[in-house]
């Protein structure tokens, strides 16, 4: 067959071509986008990990500050306190720290000179709480009460309510940065499909004066848009994914540290990015191209 009865060459040409010189542009943009959202994503995963963790860890001990009386030694006193709390419902262990270890956890608030020899030191005891049914800080003050000792009780309930409140504004703060990144994007196609509806302006004055609805035209920007955003999207996440990996093997057994402790299942919550980025796009492209339509048909 001749080439003059090929079909091929009769075949009408798509009514957005397959690429655009634009195309890469925004589509490093929507990647990088994409990219901050998956990190904004892990950051946010580990940190709330990481303020688990303490709260965990402070919910399961308690520390008892001990002050000798009358001419009992503060190492006996710690001693016998941690005795009595030993014994107690709720409580696995009980242990007194000696002076040094005291006095290595003053260090950093008053200074190794601050530190003398006959600096009335108040001894502790780490208690460490059973994770069923922990004893209480009344249950831990009654017994050294009745034990004859001059104690407070620290269940670091305080300390638990700063790190909790902490978590939550970690969390709140990237939700809202997710959202902010979603939103650029969003604005970014929108733009996008802005453009490409006045570039081709006449293409889109034919297909009305043939008949041709809103929502047909707007499925070819919205598939367009779709298919470029989610390419994007696997960009971004593979990215982030190698960063998290990165920074997973940097870290070691911890993570990045021990207030992001990063675990290797995190990389699945950026599985759904390219379909999260795809959906995205395709809202905002059918929406400005049925707008703008709809402009051109009045």
């Amino acid at each position: 067959m001749s080439d003059s009865f090929d079909l091929r060459r009769w075949r009408p040409g798509p009514l957005l071509p397959k690429r655009d010189e634009r195309d890469f542009a925004l589509t490093f943009v929507v990647a990088v986008l994409c990219l901050l959202a998956c990190l904004t994503a892990l950051t946010a995963i580990s940190a709330d990990r990481g303020a688990r963790g303490w709260s965990r860890q402070l919910t399961g001990s308690a520390t008892i500050v001990v002050r000798p009386k009358g001419a009992e030694s503060p190492d006996a006193a710690a001693a016998r306190a941690a005795e009595t709390l030993a014994g107690l419902s709720g409580v696995t262990e009980a242990r007194a720290l000696a002076k040094a270890d005291a006095e290595e956890l003053l260090e950093p608030w008053i200074g190794r000179e601050a530190l003398l020899e006959d600096l009335p030191v108040p001894r502790l005891v780490t208690v460490e709480l059973d994770p069923a049914k922990p004893a209480t800080a009344q249950s831990l003050d009654s017994a050294l009460q009745a034990a004859g000792l001059d104690a407070s009780v620290d269940d670091h309930s305080r300390w638990i309510g700063d790190i909790e409140r902490s978590a939550a504004l970690i969390r709140w703060a990237a939700i809202g940065v997710f959202v902010l990144i979603a939103a650029a994007a969003a604005a970014t196609v929108a733009f996008a499909t802005r453009a490409g509806l006045a570039a081709r302006r006449d293409v889109i004055e034919v297909l009305h004066l043939s008949g041709a609805k809103g929502t047909f035209i707007a499925r070819l920007f919205q598939a367009r848009f779709a298919r470029m955003a989610a390419v994007a999207g696997l960009f971004g996440a593979a990215g982030a994914a190698m960063i998290g990996a990165g920074l997973r093997l940097a870290g070691g057994g911890g993570g990045l540290a021990p207030v992001l402790p990063l675990v290797w299942s995190d990389l699945a919550w950026l599985l759904p990015c390219p379909v999260i980025a795809a959906l995205t796009a395709a809202v905002a492209a059918r929406g400005v191209a049925i707008r703008l339509t709809g402009e051109l048909a009045g």
